[in-house]
C-alpha cells in the first residue's frame, strides 16, 4: 500500500523496510490532536515519523546543525524520500526579519496534502524543553509573514539527535501551535565510535590535573 501510494521502486521499498519505515510512521510526539481540526490532525500525525533515518549522510562526525542542514540540502532527493510523500523543500537558513532583527529557519518545507508550511529545526544534541520555545516563535513568524489566507496553520517539526518521550510530551503541554518532536539517526558506526572517544571536557580536565 505504501509502495503504491509513494511510487517507490523495488530498491526503495526494500530500503524502507530495512530502515523500519512502518514502525516509524506516525510515531512522532505531537500536540496535533489539541491544535489542529480533527480532519487534519490524523493526516498530520501520519505525515511525521520517529525516528527519521539520515543514514545517507554517512558516518561523518556531524557536530553542528549547519553541517547537517548543508548535507541534507546536498542530498535533497534522499532527504525528501525520507521525509515522505507530500513534502516539498522550500529552502535552508530561510531568512525572516522580525522587528528589525534577522532570524534564520533551519529548513522550511511545504506539505502539499496538508496545505501548510512546515518549519524544521535541527539540533545536533539531545532534546531539551527550551528548543520548543524557539520553534514556537518561528511558527508564529511564518504564519505572520509567509503564510497566505489559502494556507493552513504552519506546523513545526523539531528533530534532535535523541530525546526523552516524557520530556517531549511535557514540553508540548499548553503549546497552542501544532508542533511535533522526533529524533533522527545517522550511521550507527559513528555513534558507536563516538561513544568510546574521550570527550573534550574530559580531556581538558585531565590536562588541568596534569598541570597541578
Amino acid at each position: 500500500m505504501e509502495t503504491a501510494a509513494n511510487g517507490w521502486s523495488r530498491d526503495v521499498m526494500l530500503s524502507q523496510i530495512t530502515n523500519g519505515y512502518i514502525k516509524a510512521k506516525g510515531n512522532a510526539i505531537t500536540n496535533f490532536q489539541d491544535t489542529l481540526p480533527a480532519y487534519q490532525s490524523d493526516l498530520a500525525q501520519y505525515a511525521f515519523k520517529d525516528p527519521y533515518n539520515f543514514s545517507f549522510l554517512g558516518t561523518v562526525a556531524l557536530q553542528h546543525e549547519l553541517d547537517i542542514e548543508k548535507n541534507l540540502a546536498q542530498r535533497i532527493t534522499n532527504f525528501l524520500l525520507e521525509m515522505g510523500k507530500g513534502f516539498a523543500f522550500i529552502g535552508r537558513q530561510y531568512h525572516l526579519t522580525v522587528d528589525g532583527d534577522d532570524y534564520y529557519i533551519d529548513i522550511l518545507m511545504y506539505h502539499l496534502q496538508l496545505h501548510c508550511y512546515v518549519v524544521v529545526e535541527l539540533k545536533a544534541v539531545e532534546f531539551v524543553p527550551e528548543f520548543v520555545s524557539k520553534l514556537n516563535f518561528y511558527i508564529s513568524a511564518v504564519d505572520e509573514y509567509v503564510k497566505t489566507s489559502e494556507d493552513k496553520p504552519t506546523i513545526g517539526l523539531l528533530l534532535c539527535r535523541s530525546k526523552s518521550d516524557t520530556k517531549a510530551r511535557f514540553a508540548l503541554r499548553g503549546i497552542t501551535q501544532p508542533l511535533g518532536i522526533a529524533q533522527y539517526e545517522t550511521e550507527k558506526l559513528f555513534e558507536d565510535v563516538a561513544s568510546v572517544l574521550p570527550q573534550i571536557e574530559n580531556i581538558e580536565n585531565q590536562l588541568e590535573e596534569d598541570k597541578e
